[in-house]
């Protein structure tokens, strides 16, 4: 899922990012209110994680704001804060959850995907496409019930798929939900992913057939949109390597 980050403690929001990253999240930090502002403006996000005190205001009133401009994306408050009348206040104002610090990663990383499955309608815990099966919790994807290993990212860009079936998602799309703002590279790795993912999902009667639409994007068919003989670009192991969305980042081989 994608998150903005709002923590003015360096320290903390560094190892947030670490760690939400490392499992698979895109994050885009702030360290103020006014930068938090523009992101939530310019950006789609499944959750908002925002802390209480901050150098520009505070949480709680960055929160009844963003309702009040009719941002209904889900609100985590993290905050060292954890008296009973700063629980409800932060409830009152719009926040969907409140988590005090000190707290356990687990926890949080439970908390978001509790989150994320809110919305229109509520969202199963695991997702499930035809032969294909993806539990976020437990980052496991399954075809006819054999597990298939894949990196962090590949998981992500999977997950988003999966959660947007027969859609068309253009490029830039998936750049902005599955990435951040600190990858520097081109859209293209977008290609090298979605060609990792048809290797390792395969191409059994009942696996979802993900698409390149030329022009518009890529779509994740379920295999009972699939039309008769449809087919996918074929299926090549990528020579390509990746970083880990970071400047600077760790390039390794995609595939082993």
């Amino acid at each position: 899922m994608k998150l903005l980050l709002l923590e003015d403690d360096v320290r903390l929001s560094g190892l947030l990012q670490r760690g939400l990253r490392g499992d698979g999240h895109a994050v885009d930090p702030a360290a103020t209110i006014e930068d938090a502002r523009w992101l939530a403006s310019e950006g789609t996000y499944d959750v908002l994680v925002l802390d209480v005190m901050l150098p520009d205001g505070d949480g709680f009133s960055f929160c009844a704001e963003l309702r009040a401009a009719g941002n209904w994306t889900p609100v985590l408050m993290l905050t060292a804060r954890d008296a009973v009348e700063d629980r409800v206040r932060g409830l009152d104002v719009g926040a969907d959850d409140y988590l005090v610090k000190p707290f356990a990663f687990v926890e949080l990383l439970a908390r978001l995907r509790a989150l994320a499955r809110r919305g229109p309608s509520e969202r199963p815990t695991v997702l499930a496409l035809g032969s294909l099966t993806l539990d976020p919790a437990a980052h496991r994807v399954s075809v006819d019930g054999t597990e298939v290993p894949l990196s962090s990212r590949q998981f992500a860009l999977l997950e988003f798929l999966v959660r947007h079936p027969d859609e068309v998602v253009s490029r830039t799309t998936l750049l902005e939900r599955v990435w951040d703002w600190a990858y520097e590279g081109t859209s293209n790795i977008i290609d090298v992913y979605v060609r990792a993912l048809r290797v390792r999902l395969g191409t059994g009667p009942g696996v979802p057939r993900l698409e390149t639409v030329r022009g518009a994007g890529y779509v994740l068919r379920s295999p009972s949109a699939a039309p008769p003989g449809a087919s996918a670009e074929p299926n090549r192991t990528p020579a390509a390597t990746e970083t880990d969305g970071r400047p600077g980042g760790r390039v390794r081989r995609l595939l082993r």
